[in-house]
């Protein structure tokens, strides 16, 4: 059982849905606040309306997780839900677009190539998700804008761009803001400071003694295998596993299945998991490097931590022998 705890901005999606004139509605929320709930809700009703929805997402893993979600919640309603993206072969794809075409699919989940006209015909699209806005550039916005004219827009970020924002304020765009935690939601506790071994190792065994999971998100592929390595001879009895996106579309679902069902305790990763990984049993989140990170790619990070009752940990670390930019400290 579901429990939506921001009934205001769901009323204000269903009332701009309700208009005739075509929503533009920013979803505004911290991580894990509820975002995607709203969304399916607004989807929920779309078909209800005899509409079709399109889920853009900026991420194959978040496509992914995505069509999970929507599946389990609609199963019990006759939803029809599929998915467009590279864990998908061809074939399956095709077959996808044909039933899409056919006005047998409700709710397409996607990353940018469901934007394309020429080779994705919706039958009636009467809904448009937009996941992370903030992580698509001005080619999808304005393919975006060319779609606005008929469909309703719900956009979704925690970190929406200065730009967006702005439009949000003045009143070229409506906003709606979530601002209540889910229930029983504790804050993450963030620690900043130089990398040692010592921490690290602590910081791993802590989490094994309670059965729990450790997202280690190092962004460099050419050293990540090394980074493993270097794990396993700190925590010999921790199961380490790699991830990144330029492993094969079959071995990066597999890693990240397998990492969901609490086959392997560490997930040594890029910044491929920084939107879209939803593990209740993973709390620590380390991050080497974190100096190289972006402000919203901090906020996302350490929100894929603290999604289940149990009090979760980010680590932001850097190098304690090289010196810091001058922007870094501030964020």
């Amino acid at each position: 059982r579901v429990i939506f705890r921001s009934l205001r901005a769901v009323a204000e999606v269903k009332r701009d849905m309700e208009s005739e004139k075509p929503m533009d509605r920013l979803l505004c929320g911290d991580v894990g606040f509820g975002k995607t709930e709203g969304a399916i809700r607004a989807a929920y009703k779309a078909v209800m309306d005899h509409k079709q929805v399109a889920v853009l997402v900026p991420t194959t893993v978040l496509a992914q997780q995505h069509f999970q979600t929507f599946s389990a919640r609609f199963a019990d309603f006759g939803v029809s839900v599929d998915v467009i993206c590279r864990f998908r072969s061809a074939k399956e794809q095709k077959a996808t677009i044909e039933r899409l075409e056919a006005n047998k699919v409700d709710v397409l989940i996607g990353t940018h190539a469901i934007l394309n006209q020429k080779r994705v015909h919706f039958s009636d699209l009467g809904l448009l998700i937009v996941d992370e806005e903030q992580r698509f550039g001005v080619e999808h916005k304005e393919t975006l804008k060319a779609l606005r004219t008929d469909v309703d827009v719900l956009s979704m970020s925690a970190t929406p761009l200065p730009r967006t924002l702005e439009m949000a304020i003045s009143g070229i765009r409506e906003m709606s803001i979530l601002q209540t935690p889910p229930e029983e939601r504790q804050p993450v506790l963030t620690f900043v400071g130089a990398y040692t071994d010592a921490q690290v190792s602590a910081a791993i065994r802590r989490e094994l003694l309670r059965d729990g999971q450790v997202f280690y998100v190092h962004n460099r592929v050419d050293s990540i295998s090394s980074v493993a390595a270097h794990i396993t001879e700190l925590v010999p009895e921790a199961r380490v596993r790699t991830a990144h996106g330029k492993m094969n579309e079959h071995q990066l679902e597999a890693v990240i299945q397998d990492f969901w069902n609490h086959e392997f305790d560490v997930l040594v990763c890029t910044t491929i998991v920084e939107t879209g990984l939803d593990i209740s049993n993973a709390n620590p989140r380390i991050g080497d490097r974190a100096d190289t990170f972006g402000l919203s790619q901090l906020h996302q990070l350490r929100g894929r931590v603290g999604r289940g009752r149990e009090r979760a940990y980010a680590y932001f670390l850097y190098p304690s022998d090289k010196p810091l930019t001058e922007t870094a400290p501030e964020r």
